[in-house]
This record gives C-alpha cells, structure tokens and sequence, in this order.
C-alpha cells in the first residue's frame, strides 16, 4: 500500500513509530506536511500537490493534525476523502473532537457519563454558575486548551468566582465542570482503533498537581478496564464517528465519566506503559478497511 502521515514533524516520537510499523509490514510511507499541501478544486477532479509535486495513487492516510493547524489539515483531510482515499479519521469527526462543547452535547446525547458541565454567553451571574455544577471545588477549562494548559481547579467560590470572572472579562470561552474528588488527580487514557480498545493506562499527576497530563509530569502504568470503562471508550468513539482515538475518562463513584475524545492521541506515553505496539493496529487497521 501506498500510505501518508499528514504530520508538521517526521521525528515526532507519534509520525516516526507509525512509518516503522507500516515499512515492517512492507508499505511504502511518506510523511508529509499538510500545511505545504495545495488543494486544487475543480469539477469532479480533486487534486492535491504536495511541494509542486501532484499526490496520486495514494491508498491511504493517518492525520496527525495538531490543534493550532486544525483549519488547514481538516482542509487537506477532506480533500483526500474527496479523492476517494481511505483515512483513518475523517475531516468531519476531526472538527467535532476539536469543539469540545460539541463533542461533549454529542456524547451527553449517546448517553455516556459525563462529569456535570455548564457553558454560558459571559454570564455575570457567575454564583448560579458555580452552583450549578454543586459549588467549589470546580474545574474551569479554556474551550481552546490542550495538554492540560488552561485547565484551572478552583477549590474555593470566591477562586471560582474571580476565575470566571477574569476569563468573562477576557472574553474568553470557558466550560465549568464539577470536580469528582474519588478520581485522586488521575484519569485513564483508552487507545481505541477500529472499534477496540488496543491499549489503556492510568495516568496519575505528580504531587500537588490535578492535572494527570504527562506533559505536565505526571506518571502512567498499564490498567485492565473494566467492562464499563471498556464499553464507553468504544461508545464515545462510535458516538464522534471516529477510528483511531485516545478517550480519557475518570473513575467515578458513578461510573466511568468522559473528559474528552482526542483525535491524535500521543502514542510514546501508551506504547511505553502499555508495551503495546499500538502503531502496528492502526496499520492492520487500514489493512483491514481496503
């Protein structure tokens, strides 16, 4: 097969282990930017050139699409669904697990678990605000956030009311959710590929931090899950029409709660605590699908 990563950096630990795992299964791989791919619309002929050069005879591709790109590559990502090239994640459920408000509605409706979450138009009365979610502690996140930035745990009403009403002030577009206290500052990252739960760990923050982001120093170690935790991944990915995805989820006294739905998980922090070659199951996964 022919296959693209549609990645910025080839020596992205993520970019570099899915061009091993295609190569030890005999594919031919190319990683390229989308940001230096033209698309070219014109009446039942949609082309890409990538670097001057036309993309042809391509069988596949994997989006590796950061969120400060995601206008461009969602672009580039429709465009090969356009020229009839299998991809690993659509432009469609690319955009939906970008818009955290939307994705949140979408799985709120396919009944998964979610922790209680209030988003409001700059609403002044940041008081009903809090108690809406059942009071401080709360957590606020910027809609904009990834990897644990702009995620602030406000332990008190008078923190969450100055928080809120900074960000009102800034304009800035924020969710309140309440704080589930069982959780212990971890949650559980589920790599799902193709309807299956290929690998899961438990990701605890370092001392003092809420946040369990390994970017931010927290740890992470293999974990079975359970048949619950196990049953909303694979649903939540259903939900968003989405192949490959990293979902992370808290252990509550409720049940499993979803946090997010994140279109390209970080595959080194898995691969390591799992020992799982996840790369190899998205490649058999688009060996599957053609």
């Amino acid at each position: 097969m022919n296959l693209k990563i549609l990645s910025r950096n080839a020596n992205l630990y993520s970019t570099h282990a899915l061009v091993q795992a295609a190569v030890k299964r005999k594919h031919n791989v190319q990683v390229i930017d989308p940001l230096n791919c033209d698309i070219i619309i014109e009446k039942q002929k949609p082309e890409i050139y990538y670097r001057g050069r036309k993309l042809d005879h391509v069988d596949a591709v994997i989006p590796r699409i950061g969120s400060s790109v995601t206008f461009y590559g969602t672009a580039v990502v429709r465009q090969f669904e356009l020229m009839n090239v299998f991809t690993t994640l659509k432009s469609q459920a690319l955009l939906q697990s970008r818009d955290k408000l939307r994705s949140l509605q979408m799985l709120s409706k396919a009944g998964l678990g979610l922790p209680k979450t209030v988003f409001t138009n700059y609403s002044k009365d940041v008081s009903e605000v809090i108690s809406h979610v059942g009071g401080a502690p709360l957590i606020i996140k910027l809609l904009e956030g990834t990897q644990g930035l702009g995620v602030v745990l406000a332990e008190t009403k008078t923190a969450a009311e100055s928080v809120l009403e900074a960000f009102n002030g800034l304009q800035a577009r924020v969710i309140v959710q309440e704080y589930i206290k069982e959780a212990k500052g971890a949650d559980i990252r589920a790599f799902v590929v193709d309807g299956e739960v290929v690998g899961a760990m438990k990701r605890q923050g370092k001392e003092g931090e809420f946040r369990s982001n390994l970017h931010r120093g927290g740890t992470a170690r293999l974990i079975r899950l359970s048949q619950a935790e196990e049953y909303a991944a694979v649903k939540a990915t259903k939900a968003l029409k989405m192949g490959v995805a990293g979902v992370d989820m808290l252990q509550s006294d409720r049940g499993p709660l979803i946090l997010e739905v994140n279109s390209s998980p970080g595959l080194e922090g898995i691969e390591n605590a799992t020992g799982t070659d996840i790369s190899k199951a998205i490649i058999r996964y688009i060996e599957r699908s053609l």
